[in-house]
């Protein structure tokens, strides 16, 4: 499990040099050792962003980004890539890869330049492709998958990288309910800090350990979900009336959206 730290960071839009167009201000937010946190707001809001400044993508104009103490931006990105793991919305280019050529993908950061998958690297896949329940995909060519397949691939890529620290964006996106809960109930049951971004917010307050709210650039609010998620702080970010309440079988909240008459 790793740590992340970014503190005081800013980020602008690329090629406005004399007239910055700030996205991301004064953030700071903090994933502790084995905490599952999850970064919600409105789209445009810099979710995506923000999560690119955390696995080293956008290099901060200001401020920093640590992880377990280190400057991401004073280590190599194949320092990086052995300790964040991240799972995105697109999917990549498969080129007829089969599912099991784009999980071993993930281990190309613990080796060597002209390094082969070894015996370790083999039963590695498997035991991630089991834990995802694809291992009968294995041999099936990946572009063959659903969306919420290929989803699942990419978390498989992400674990046998073996990271301290794994980033998703939306990583519920492209999956049935079945999928979502139980993809998520996967992740908190891994020994390892994770770092999401969320649209659905009871999906967030379900299995998050804290949110933290952002809305024009900057964080707004950071707390457990039932610190965060209330109604007036959901009219103001999201600009929606909702009723918030707890859910009838667990303790965390329930957001019920109302619509307009």
């Amino acid at each position: 499990m790793s740590s992340l730290s970014i503190e005081g960071l800013a980020w602008a839009a690329p090629g406005r040099d004399r007239d910055p167009l700030w996205l991301l201000r004064d953030i700071h937010l903090q994933v502790g050792q084995g905490e599952f946190v999850g970064l919600i707001g409105p789209n445009g809001s810099g979710k995506t962003s923000l999560l690119r400044c955390a696995y080293r993508a956008y290099e901060p104009a200001l401020g920093s980004v640590t992880l377990d103490g280190e400057n991401l931006w004073r280590r190599t990105p194949r320092w990086c890539a052995q300790r964040i793991a991240v799972v995105l919305q697109e999917f990549p280019q498969e080129f007829g890869l089969t599912v099991a050529d784009v999980v071993a993908m993930g281990r190309t950061p613990h080796q060597g330049l002209f390094d082969g998958d070894s015996a370790d690297d083999a039963v590695q896949v498997a035991q991630a492709l089991e834990r995802v329940g694809l291992t009968a995909c294995a041999l099936r060519s990946f572009a063959s998958l659903s969306g919420g397949e290929k989803q699942r691939v990419l978390l498989a890529r992400a674990l046998v990288q073996q990271p301290g620290l794994l980033i998703l964006d939306e990583p519920t996106n492209h999956l049935d309910p079945r999928y979502q809960l139980e993809l998520l109930g996967h992740l908190r049951s891994l020994d390892l800090s994770v770092l999401a971004s969320f649209h659905d917010l009871n999906l967030a307050a379900a299995f998050c350990d804290r949110l933290c709210v952002i809305a024009e650039g900057r964080i707004v609010a950071s707390g457990t979900p039932a610190e965060v998620l209330t109604s007036e702080l959901l009219h103001e970010v999201f600009g929606v009336r909702a009723l918030v309440d707890t859910h009838p079988l667990h303790a965390y909240p329930r957001i019920t959206w109302i619509t307009q008459p």
